[in-house]
């Protein structure tokens, strides 16, 4: 009898788990900071058949644990109940003609103006809800009272600031392929406004200072033929297009792109960016870059952009290789000091290593700490929580950490500033939870 091996991305914490759940009172190794009530949520890909052709295209599912009291009170998980799970939609079903609720809201939980949605890159955002007994449970697609025509990033920007979201669309099989958007803090959509770039590049992910937006328009290019067939994630690496940033002023949201131009990368995720002093015409941004697209592990470079030069420095900052890098929310587009990164033998972050660990960069000294797990204990990001009302000052990461000795998974909470210590709580989880990718910890409002 003949059998098959499964496919890496369907295979061990790869693949899906066929049922949904919710359990009560969870046991806890060490003690849950009393500080923290509310839900750690991380979304991740889980074909809802056991299949799919790429790992990035499986059926949303939302994993949840909520805290309250110092206690781990539950564990739910729930698939998205997009028209691609319901009834079996794809994005491009009906040609060349988008169907942007067809998407699989896999990729990032967040919430703004007191919704919490599910997103993927290729459809419009899905809304959660987050009333008691409903936790997680779909709501339904979200367009921002009609507004909201084109598909939104995975990785919307939030400014601590002002409270506006900013984000973008890109997609479809003619112009305009990129769409930049912004929401007020209440929620209203108040700027959509085209960006003309001469194809369909994936751009998972963008930057946002005080005073700008920056766009990666970087040679990884969108394959009809393959969209229409359905044949796995339909984008192809392409070093001739060549690799720029495009530049827009926050103050006037339809006013020109400045474009520079980089070396041929491609940046799945951006730790953060911001402006180097007031009005200086200069940009530092963080990335986690990889020098081949879908061939090589990525590792943290620092970008400098002169706008009067009209010129881009490119530096590597350390050969690790790394995924998933974050910072505490509440400084983004400002000078974070440190950011977080995952280094793990799993797509997207690394190969061949035999341990895994999380490590906290000091930017400005240039030094790193990690917290290193036991061999066979594999994280994934680790999103901040923070414990005052100081931006950049202390608090926890909290990260789902899969155990192949158990084939189960916990939620791990660390202490920022001391992320070499063992952890201050880990919380045991009735099942493993599959490798995914993006979640926040979503405080009680």
């Amino acid at each position: 009898m003949m059998t098959t091996t499964p496919v890496p991305h369907l295979a061990q914490n790869y693949a899906p788990v066929m049922y949904e759940m919710a359990v009560r009172d969870l046991e806890v190794t060490g003690a849950i900071p009393p500080e923290l009530g509310g839900w750690y949520v991380r979304n991740g890909p889980n074909p809802q058949n056991a299949d799919s052709a790429h790992w990035f295209l499986g059926d949303g599912m939302v994993h949840g644990v909520r805290l309250e009291g110092g206690r781990a009170t539950s564990y739910r998980n729930r698939w998205v109940r997009t028209t691609k799970l319901t009834d079996g939609r794809n994005t491009y079903d009906d040609g060349p003609e988008e169907d942007l609720l067809a998407g699989s809201a896999n990729t990032h939980v967040v919430r703004h103006a007191r919704r919490t949605f599910a997103l993927v890159e290729g459809s419009l955002p899905y809304e959660l809800d987050c009333r008691p007994g409903r936790e997680l449970d779909t709501v339904g697609p979200y367009d921002f009272g009609g507004r909201l025509n084109t598909a939104m990033t995975a990785h919307p920007k939030t400014c601590p600031v002002t409270g506006e979201l900013h984000f973008f669309g890109y997609g479809g099989f003619k112009p305009p392929f990129l769409t930049y958007h912004r929401a007020d803090a209440s929620g209203a959509l108040t700027v959509s406004r085209p960006i003309d770039v001469p194809a369909h590049t994936m751009m998972h992910d963008f930057h946002l200072t005080t005073s700008y937006v920056v766009f990666m328009d970087l040679p990884v290019l969108f394959d009809q033929d393959m969209a229409l067939h359905g044949e796995g994630l339909p984008y192809k690496w392409h070093p001739t297009y060549g690799a720029r940033l495009g530049v827009l002023r926050r103050n006037a949201p339809f006013g020109a792109v400045r474009w520079l131009p980089v070396e041929p990368c491609y940046v799945f995720h951006a730790l953060n960016a911001y402006d180097e002093g007031r009005d200086s015409g200069r940009i530092v941004m963080h990335v986690a870059r990889y020098p081949v697209f879908d061939e090589t592990s990525a590792t943290l470079w620092r970008w400098e952009l002169d706008l009067d030069a009209g010129r881009v420095t490119e530096v590597q900052i350390d050969d690790t290789p790394c995924e998933f890098p974050r910072v505490d929310d509440r400084l983004a587009g400002r000078d974070s000091r440190f950011g977080h990164v995952t280094v793990a033998d799993s797509p997207r972050i690394g190969t061949g290593l035999s341990r895994s660990y999380l490590v906290r960069y000091d930017l400005h000294s240039g030094t790193a700490t990690r917290h290193e797990f036991a061999a066979g204990r594999i994280p994934g990001e680790a999103a901040f929580a923070a414990a005052d009302g100081t931006p950049g000052g202390p608090g926890w990461l909290m990260s789902y950490v899969y155990d192949a000795s158990t084939d189960k998974s916990d939620l791990v909470i660390l202490d920022v500033q001391d992320v070499a210590a063992p952890p201050v709580a880990t919380i045991h989880l009735p099942r493993r939870v599959p490798f995914g990718f993006h979640g926040n910890w979503l405080p009680d409002e």
